[in-house]
């Protein structure tokens, strides 16, 4: 007889994991326990199969579950007579891993669409499978006292269900039924009344098909629906939202309605009905959709019902929905019944409310599938807060807390060689956003028994999120990080490089980040480990006129770029049959001008997103001003036309490497060639076509000009820029097909919202340089 004892880490809590160790120990006719404990869920087994059993749980797993690691020790002492599962004690795992909300499994949708059940049509049915986990905890350790669940007093079969571990109930603290759990309603938000309804989701889809604009109550916020298809309804929704032209998402019954509007993959459609079911970006076809649910735009965002709620609505609904967050836009999305009264009563005209709190707040994921491996370009619902592995030769400790960027904010807890990522929050420059940032701060470090031993900021002084480290930390050691090198940590990291590994050659492209000259830098090209970087070459700077309005006013960084390419009385003598001169004239030159000469609020910069900025004015997009960030750079790459995309030989536009320290790659040619091609009458999908392939061009001969310098072969690609998919592919292909290695972003945004990780990597090697002397 044998007798072992295994410490397995993972995403074990919540997802079915100990009644399954349960079953399985029994099956073998093994004796012990499974408990939670500090370091994780332990397993002690007697019996002759003990040795099997690690290989027969792996081949078993839940389906929500992840084993990350496992410790066998041996074990002595008497055999038990049976096998249990002990009670966990606070401070257990509970505190270590907390599952993200799961999309609902076939078991519960089975039963809310069967007449014989008693959770026929229940709007919150749920089990270990599937449900909240993470909206609705409140506090550490994870058990139903510490959730919203809490005020609902469990039924006597429902009590059976949740203590019984042959029942996949067993545990699940949301777990409820329509005798004791939360209930929905509707109400007029003009009037305030109740609506009388025996089917709330039903009448819902009948307001919804009838022209009415909706607020939802979900999981993690409200939603605001109405019919995608409705074109007058949906320009309504925008002028009520206040949201000029950023893509609206929209969920759809099954994959069937969808692939009406839309093109699947294999790989798509997977991740569409994947448990955290998050929005997929998908290139439009078929049957067309208003304009207005994404203007200018190529893709849309899809996603599938991820609550019972949800199922039942689209019972009777054929069409897609508008699916929005319910908000005015830039502000968070309400969570709150008063807040849906009081903050959109002039965007909704009916709502549909429940009774169970909102603990935390949490957006849809988005998510697109890129050269076969789906990429998070916002990582939220249904993934934070999923751990994380370090790779293995990352220290345990110290723990560090990262704070991440201003923009798309996000932060980084580290413990026990995991790294744990909050859920996307937003622009910290929003003071909602910014109070939601201190409670999540406040409710991680309880659920995940968390107290940072060094804190770890951007190294830009004025961002938000670095002030906030500075405030918080109160004598503990602060780490600055520059943020293309967090950047660059970051893909390092979830593509497992280890600390012991030889630097990379990171491509770091997006819009702004502080650089270690006091310029800005965006468009980098750095030789890479954890421990630090060295600038070999960058995009050439030119000055940024007007600081934030250059990156809200597309028409500055065009100018400044004629300007730095050709000076404004070539340009004029070059193109004077433009309209562009016009259009510039009409503008404030004389005081960029000034601004520029001075460097008086125009900082030098190598930004790629604003040389996408300046390519894009110049082709008629969004000139004046973008309404959201990217947005002139998203319709440029949006309109590429796909005939000129495929003729490479001929038609990209130049690029120019120039020698210095850092190299320099110069835009100017490339620009005077769209210019020319803009006069002679190309259509803006053929300028933004070879655009695209000539800076493709360059930052391959650049890269391979590097690589052969350097002696290296992996290369890192990261940044808000390779959210660019025709920039992104061509790119890793080109690379690859050189004979490099690419790596790239997955598991976190390649934008900021990934940043957080990186800067956390960083710490981590540094307290371990500082730790071996």
């Amino acid at each position: 007889m044998s007798a072992v004892s295994l410490i397995i880490r993972g995403q074990v809590q919540g997802v079915g994991f100990r009644p399954t160790v349960w079953r399985l120990a029994r099956e073998c006719g093994l004796t012990g326990d499974v408990k939670n404990t500090s370091e994780g869920v332990e397993v002690r087994l007697w019996g002759e199969m003990a040795e099997r059993f690690e290989a027969i749980l792996r081949d078993n797993l839940p389906g929500l579950a992840r084993i990350d690691s496992v410790v066998r020790t041996t074990l002595s002492g008497a055999a038990p007579r049976t096998f249990e599962i002990v009670t966990s004690k606070a401070g257990g795992l509970a505190q270590l891993a907390v599952t993200p909300d799961v999309a609902t499994c076939p078991d519960c949708l089975r039963e809310i669409r069967d007449p014989a059940d008693r959770r026929y049509r229940y709007p919150f049915n749920n089990c270990t499978n599937c449900g909240p986990r993470f909206t609705i905890v409140q506090s550490g350790p994870y058990d139903r006292a510490r959730t919203t669940m809490a005020p609902f007093v469990m039924c006597a079969e429902c009590a059976d269900e949740f203590a019984n571990p042959a029942d996949r109930r067993f545990h699940a603290q949301p777990v409820a039924c329509p005798d004791c759990g939360p209930r929905v309603w509707l109400e007029d938000l003009q009037t305030g009344a109740c609506l009388e309804s025996a089917d709330c989701p039903k009448t819902l889809a009948e307001l919804i098909l009838d022209g009415h604009i909706v607020a939802i109550r979900g999981l993690g916020g409200v939603h605001l629906a109405c019919d995608a298809t409705n074109a007058q309804t949906v320009a309504a929704l925008r002028a009520r939202k206040r949201r000029k032209a950023k893509a609206f998402a929209m969920m759809a019954r099954d994959l069937e309605v969808i692939r009406r509007y839309a093109s699947l993959s294999t790989a798509e459609e997977a991740l569409l009905t994947s448990p955290a079911a998050p929005i997929v970006l998908l290139y439009g076809a078929g049957e067309r959709l208003p304009d207005a649910v994404a203007p200018g735009l190529s893709r849309l965002g899809f996603m599938l019902p991820h609550t019972p709620l949800h199922h039942l609505m689209f019972e009777h609904l054929d069409r897609p929905l508008i699916m929005t967050s319910g908000n005015l836009s830039g502000q968070p999305q309400c969570t709150t019944n008063e807040e849906i009264r009081d903050r959109l009563s002039e965007i909704a005209d009916f709502t549909l409310m429940h009774d169970r709190d909102i603990a935390n707040r949490i957006d849809d994921s988005v998510a697109v599938v890129e050269l076969g491996r789906t990429r998070l370009l916002r990582r939220a619902r249904g993934y934070a807060p999923q751990a994380i592995t370090l790779p293995d030769d990352f220290p345990e400790e110290p723990a560090m807390l990262a704070m991440g960027s201003e923009l798309k904010n996000t932060f980084c807890l580290t413990r026990k060689g995991q790294a744990i990522l909050s859920q996307h929050m937003g622009d910290l420059e929003d003071a909602a956003t910014n109070e939601e940032q201190r409670h999540n701060l406040t409710l991680f470090q309880s659920l995940f028994s968390h107290q940072a031993e060094r804190i770890v900021v951007d190294a830009h002084p004025d961002y938000l999120s670095t002030r906030f480290g500075y405030e918080i930390a109160k004598g503990r050691p602060v780490e600055e990080v520059q943020h293309h090198h967090a950047h660059i940590a970051a893909c390092m990291t979830e593509n497992g490089v280890k600390l012991s590994d030889g630097p990379v050659l990171g491509i770091a492209l997006d819009g702004l980040g502080l650089g270690d000259d006091g310029t800005i830098w965006g468009g980098e090209f750095l030789l890479a480990d954890y421990l630090g970087y060295r600038r070999l070459a960058c995009l050439k700077p030119v000055p940024l006129p007007g600081g934030a309005a250059a990156v809200r006013e597309p028409w500055r960084n065009a100018y400044a770029q004629i300007v730095a390419a050709m000076g404004w009385q070539q340009f004029c003598a070059r193109h004077a049959a433009s309209d562009l001169v016009a259009r510039f004239k009409a503008q404030p030159l004389a005081t960029l001008d000034a601004m520029m000469r001075s460097g008086m609020n125009a900082p030098l910069s190598s930004s790629c997103g604003r040389l996408f900025d300046a390519a894009a004015a110049l082709c008629g997009f969004a000139w004046e001003r973008q309404s959201y960030e990217g947005e002139a750079a998203m319709r440029f790459e949006a309109a590429i036309e796909r005939g000129a995309l495929c003729d490479e030989e001929s038609s990209a536009y130049p690029f120019v490497i120039r020698a210095g320290d850092p190299l320099q790659l110069d835009p100017a040619p490339a620009l005077e060639a769209l210019l020319v091609d803009r006069l002679n009458g190309s259509a803006p999908g053929v300028l933004s076509a070879r655009f695209h392939l000539g800076l493709v061009d360059a930052l391959e001969e650049l890269t391979l000009i590097l690589a052969h310098r350097q002696a290296i072969n992996t290369v890192a690609l990261s940044g808000g820029c390779f959210q660019n998919v025709t920039l992104f592919t061509l790119l890793h292909q080109r690379l690859e097909a050189a004979g490099l290695v690419v790596l790239s972003h997955s598991k976190v945004p390649c934008n900021d919202g990934g940043l957080s990780l990186g800067q956390a990597a960083i710490a981590m090697a540094r307290s371990r340089q500082r730790a071996n002397g």
